[in-house]
């Protein structure tokens, strides 16, 4: 199994994790406080969204990797993996 090398997609998606517990927090509140379900359910949905947008860019990652490892790092092969990661992101992020 591939580990998460590229230091740049490790900090975006440690920072959109962050961002997600935040969001958690802030719901934990709500609830303490007693704020209406229907605010509450929104705040969830939203971190829903958020881990999976988390997801689509940890899948997007590990393909990457595992793409220019079998590959290599020839410059030419780069930029075609690079676009096809780059539609797959799109593609799998209409999936949620």
């Amino acid at each position: 199994m591939s580990n998460l090398s590229n230091d740049k997609s490790r900090t975006d998606i440690l920072n959109r994790l962050k961002r997600a517990e935040g969001q958690l927090r802030g719901i934990q509140r709500m609830v303490e406080e007693g704020q209406p379900c229907l605010d509450i359910a929104s705040q969830m949905a939203a971190v829903r969204k958020a881990l999976d947008s988390t997801y689509v860019r940890m899948t997007v990652c590990f393909m990457e990797e595992q793409l220019t490892e079998r590959l290599g790092d020839n410059p030419k092969q780069k930029k075609h993996v690079d676009d096809v990661l780059e539609d797959m992101q799109a593609l799998l992020g209409k999936v949620r």
